[in-house]
């Protein structure tokens, strides 16, 4: 069983063609389910691999169904990407965070960005999860998929045009959005661990990093005693 970047694309090709939500302020451009499971191979493969299969995947997903690429769709590629590099980054190493710093100041030196620029604290939850809740599953994803967020939230101030309204009216479906997604981050990575932690052994050493943390058979038998 081989579970090279090369293959992980190819199942994390599957979540980019199924539509979760519409993008507000450009046409034809929605989050898919990709979302719920993207930054997970930077935990499995490292954070350099694990985002090249994460770009692979989304590079694989233009190139298969023969989409045209137009600006915003080049650009798009790139959240998911600092995302999984944030995932699959330990705790000792925040290197990481200073995606999200340039995020927040891309997004303020932006006239409309500017103006709403305490939507841009939204890309401050990075840095609160790695430094307050360092050992917390659900807190890394939180981070991983507002640390996505940030990266789009500066390509979009500076490549779509929106009014301060606009961004306003986000802020509660951004929260509600984030949530979900770092709800199936959280449960994917508990997931892929678990099925990971069974063939570990049939892989060549150092190919995967499996946490027995979360291994769901040891979380439930650690829950009923």
């Amino acid at each position: 069983m081989d579970f090279s970047p090369k293959k992980i694309a190819f199942v994390l090709l599957a979540g980019s063609q199924v539509n979760f939500s519409k993008l507000v302020g450009a046409e034809n451009q929605f989050f898919t389910l990709f979302q719920f499971f993207g930054p997970v191979p930077g935990a499995f493969l490292g954070p350099m691999v694990g985002a090249l299969s994460v770009l692979g995947a989304q590079v694989l997903n233009i190139a298969v169904f023969g989409k045209a690429v137009s600006l915003i769709d080049a650009l798009r590629l790139l959240p998911m990407v600092f995302a999984a590099i944030y995932f699959g980054s330990v705790k000792k190493k925040n290197w990481s965070l200073i995606v999200p710093v340039l995020a927040i100041t891309a997004f303020v030196l932006n006239p409309v960005g500017g103006q709403v620029w305490f939507f841009a604290l939204f890309w401050t939850i990075p840095f609160l999860m790695k430094f307050v809740f360092p050992n917390r599953l659900f807190a890394k994803s939180l981070g991983a998929t507002f640390t996505a967020h940030a990266v789009g939230g500066a390509i979009w101030a500076w490549t779509i045009p929106m009014t301060p309204a606009a961004w306003v009216a986000l802020i509660p479906v951004v929260i509600f959005e984030r949530t979900l997604f770092a709800f199936g981050i959280t449960f994917s990575y508990i997931a892929m661990n678990t099925i990971l932690a069974r063939v570990e052994h049939l892989l060549p050493e150092g190919t995967i990093s499996v946490n027995p943390q979360y291994d769901l058979k040891r979380m439930i038998v650690a829950t009923v005693n």
